[in-house]
Order: C-alpha cells, then sequence, then structure tokens
C-alpha cells in the first residue's frame, strides 16, 4: 500500500483507474476496507484515491486531537503528491466534515461535493456531550466501545442479514488505536458549521441520505438542500447510517450519478 509523509507519519493511500479524480474519504472508525466494493465500480469511469485518514487503517496518529482541517490538510497534502490540481471529494459521515473543511480551505480545488450520510451542520450541545461521554468510555476500554457502538449504526431488521459483514467491520475498527479514536472524537466535537458552504458553493453540491439513518435524520438533509438550489439530495429507502453495506447497489448507483 502506497504512503506519503505528512506531519511526521505515514499516511496511506490507494489508487485506482483513470480520468478525472475522485477521492473517497471514509468515516470514523472506518478505514479505506469501506471503499472495497465501491473504489472498482467508479475507477471504470473516474481515477480514484482512497485514503486512511490520520489515526485511521494503516495511517498513524499525528497527535491528541485531530481536528477536521488537520485531515483535510493530510488529503491536500496527498492531492500535492500526486500532482492532482482539482478533485471531486466523496465523504461518509466524518468523511463529509473533512471534505467541508477541505472545500473551505482549497476550494479552488473542488471540482464536485458529495456529502455522504454527513451534513454540513455543528455538533448540537447536546451531542457534544454525547461524544465527551464516549470519549471517557474510551478510555477505560476503547474495544468494548467499538464492539458495541459499531452495529448500533445499522438499521436493526438489517443486522442479522449484513452479521458476517459486521464483524468484519469490528475487527477493521479494532485496528484503530486508542489514540486515534479519541482525537476524531475531539476533532469532530469541535469542528465549526459549514452550511455557508453549501449556499455559496463554486462547484455542484450532492447529499445521500438515507431514510432510516440513525446518526443524520433525514429531516436534516432536506433541510440542508433547502439552503441551496445547488445542493441536490439523493436518498437511499431502508438503509441505516452504513449504506455502503446495506445498500452497496443503490450506493454504487448514487455516486456515480453525482459524479
Amino acid at each position: 500500500m502506497p504512503r506519503i509523509l505528512f506531519k511526521g507519519v505515514e499516511i496511506h493511500y490507494e489508487e485506482h483507474g483513470s480520468g478525472s479524480t475522485v477521492l473517497l474519504i471514509h468515516g470514523f472508525l472506518e478505514s479505506t476496507w469501506m471503499w472495497k466494493d465501491i473504489a472498482p465500480e467508479l475507477a471504470k469511469q473516474h481515477r480514484v484515491i482512497v485514503i486512511d485518514l490520520p489515526g485511521h487503517g494503516k495511517s498513524e496518529s499525528i497527535g491528541y486531537v485531530h481536528t477536521m482541517e488537520e485531515m483535510a490538510e493530510a488529503c491536500h497534502t496527498l492531492m500535492k503528491s500526486l500532482r492532482i490540481r482539482k478533485v471531486s471529494l466523496v465523504g461518509h459521515s466524518m468523511g463529509g466534515y473533512v471534505a467541508l473543511a477541505f472545500a473551505e480551505q482549497y476550494p479552488d480545488k473542488v471540482r464536485t461535493l458529495v456529502l455522504y450520510q454527513s451534513t454540513a451542520r455543528a455538533d448540537s450541545e447536546w451531542k457534544k456531550k454525547d461524544r465527551q461521554r464516549a470519549i471517557e468510555l474510551i478510555k477505560k476500554n476503547h474495544q468494548s466501545f467499538i464492539r458495541q457502538s459499531i452495529p448500533m449504526l445499522f438499521r436493526s431488521k438489517n443486522r442479522k442479514r449484513l452479521a458476517k459483514q459486521i464483524k468484519e467491520l469490528k475487527n477493521e475498527a479494532l485496528k484503530t488505536s486508542k489514540q486515534g479514536v479519541i482525537a476524531a472524537l475531539t476533532g469532530m466535537k469541535d469542528r465549526p458549521n459549514r452550511e455557508v458552504l453549501l449556499k455559496f458553493s463554486p462547484y455542484p453540491v450532492h447529499i445521500i441520505a438515507s431514510d432510516m439513518d440513525p446518526r443524520i435524520p433525514l429531516e436534516e438533509s432536506k433541510y440542508l438542500e433547502s439552503i441551496s438550489e445547488d445542493v441536490q439530495l439523493h436518498l437511499i429507502k431502508g438503509s441505516g447510517h452504513m449504506s455502503y453495506l446495506e445498500d452497496p447497489e443503490s450506493t454504487i448507483i448514487l455516486l456515480k450519478k453525482c459524479l
């Protein structure tokens, strides 16, 4: 797996296909693994780059707090090292927060922005407290936190059907160090609201949402669509927060449409 150096640590990535460049950015406790069935499909028409964000997958942590801006800087450093001038960004969940930070810092580098089961809103006060409670639990036993939290991201009726995939996802997530987990949670908790980027974006913005998502309510995605006529909402029905496993076919179809 190729890698670059960013702030003194190794950041791992993969590359597939050729054409206009798409950067796939995974979410919290995820890695390049989440794109294993999606990247090859998109690579039929695009040059697809998948990255392990700092503290996730095979990439090392850069500190005890990984801000969304720092993760975006890691993505930008990768783009520079590959001499890529413009990129379409697809971010799942936390990856969407990173994509928004990238778009804010490097707007002239963005061709298209796709928020995949993500939001431009900052955490509510309740959500910030929830993340802090999670941090305290992780300090005691981060592996137990990972094992318990991942199944809750799926729609309940899909958990039995996807037991094998959920087990694989847990095993991948367990590779994330305690430091990496806490650093990402802290970065998400402290991130700013970036709704204004959707209102005045010089590039197309797409939101892919699911109607049974326990993390990002559909009403929130509908609100974000209403911010600007340039924001398009696409719906996956019957899925929880992990549509790349719950409904990979719809995910691929919609991503191709957005790109």
